[in-house]
């Protein structure tokens, strides 16, 4: 079954108004697929630098591959990059007759490849894993828009009973675990995926000199996801050097796997933490590289605030990307421990998030959130998620809400 994606409409109107079109994401998020199935993408000429006669025209004569036809995409990029010269050049000679879309999974290099290549040419995407949202095939929520606006919704409770996290968390949100219905399969894709990463991805895009190093290294950084990253710590408990950790971590990053949110400074007078938070780019992979491989140990894990909240990271992710022009995310903490999990800009305008699991949001909850607008008066509001069905204001500008509003 094909789930459409929330992406879709920017790609059409990005692919329509751009010569190029780089559309980057993570092994197995669904890059392929969108190209094969929705219109218009599905009638392009579709070439894959997967295969190996593909890859070899490629390296003799890379400009046959489009040859006769005005909207191509060209798939696993990365693994070709001497093909950029020759897609600039024909943008260049024609302008507005050809359009192409280069997908891959190596997003810092390919994008940096590109701005060499086709600087003023090209609009960069990405695909994430999925949301919840896609997966019931309803449209985005702009309660997040509105809220920025100042537009808050009204209080009421939502019906039915709140929505368990915990199978999501474990299942992970990568189209392909959809047909895998049974929990016991799902360690085991996890595994079968993280292998493939290690032995193909890795060493395409860098010398690693040890993959049992590189391993350690996701486990270390599993445990601290939605956390603050200290990288001596890590380091330390991986048993690696900084300087190669840092380069694991940019290896990590290039291929869409992890990232590091930063700090929000936009009132400049506080002294803030100015470490980044670790975030992985789908809370399963998170939880299988942590160790739990049932519901029940996710369940019990000390972890489980972490990968929720990375869970919501998710999907304020891919809405702020939808946004025009894309939102930033940040987070927010002083060095007297004050903090909000996540600050949403765009533009001029902010909003400040926090998440808690409870069921019952209290005021006591929302102290993160009095005071960043303390301190940043400009700001829309605060909107605290709960794990709870009710609708709530708790305060002028801030408003509780059930986190299943913002994942659609």
């Amino acid at each position: 079954m094909y789930y459409p994606r929330w992406l879709t409409p920017l790609l059409r109107e990005a692919s329509a108004a751009y010569p190029v079109v780089v559309l980057t994401g993570a092994r197995q998020v669904g890059k392929s697929t969108l190209l094969h199935r929705a219109t218009p993408f599905c009638d392009w000429r579709y070439h894959t630098l997967d295969d190996f006669d593909t890859a070899s025209q490629a390296a003799r004569d890379p400009a046959a591959l489009w040859a006769g036809a005005e909207r191509v995409i060209l798939d696993e990029v990365q693994r070709a990059p001497q093909l950029l010269p020759a897609v600039k050049t024909s943008v260049d000679q024609e302008p507005g007759r050809r359009r192409f879309i280069l997908s891959g999974s190596a997003n810092l290099m390919l994008m940096h490849q590109v701005s060499e290549s086709l600087a003023g040419r090209a609009v960069y995407l990405t695909l994430s894993p999925m949301t919840l949202g896609e997966l019931q095939q309803t449209p985005p929520p702009e309660v997040l828009q509105r809220a920025l606006a100042g537009e808050w919704p009204s209080e009421s409770v939502l019906p039915g009973e709140p929505l368990d996290p915990t199978a999501v968390l474990l299942r992970g949100l990568l189209p392909t675990l959809l047909r895998f219905p049974s929990p016991q399969s799902w360690p085991r894709w996890w595994d079968g995926y993280v292998a493939t990463y290690l032995e193909r991805d890795l060493r395409q895009l860098s010398q690693v000199s040890s993959l049992i190093d590189f391993r350690r290294a996701m486990m270390a950084l599993a445990l601290r996801t939605g956390q603050l990253l200290n990288q001596s710590d890590v380091a330390r408990d991986a048993g690696l050097s900084q300087p190669t950790l840092h380069r694991y971590l940019n290896l990590l990053e290039t291929t869409c796997l992890f990232e590091r949110l930063p700090v929000y400074a936009g009132n400049r007078t506080s002294r803030l933490v100015k470490a980044p938070k670790a975030f992985w780019a789908d809370p399963g992979l998170a939880v299988f590289l942590s160790g739990y491989f049932t519901a029940e140990a996710v369940a019990g894990a000390r972890e489980y605030g972490a990968f929720f909240e990375t869970l919501i990271y998710h999907h304020l992710r891919v809405l702020a990307g939808l946004m025009t022009p894309p939102a930033r995310l940040y987070y927010w903490r002083t060095q007297a421990s004050a903090e909000v999990d996540f600050v949403l800009e765009h533009g001029r305008r902010c909003l400040a998030i926090e998440v808690k699991r409870t069921e019952r949001p209290r005021y006591d909850d929302c102290a993160g959130l009095v005071r960043f607008l303390d301190e940043n008066p400009q700001a829309a509001g605060g909107v605290l998620l709960h794990g709870g069905r009710e609708i709530r204001r708790m305060g002028e500008r801030i408003v509780a809400l059930p986190w299943t509003m913002v994942t659609g």
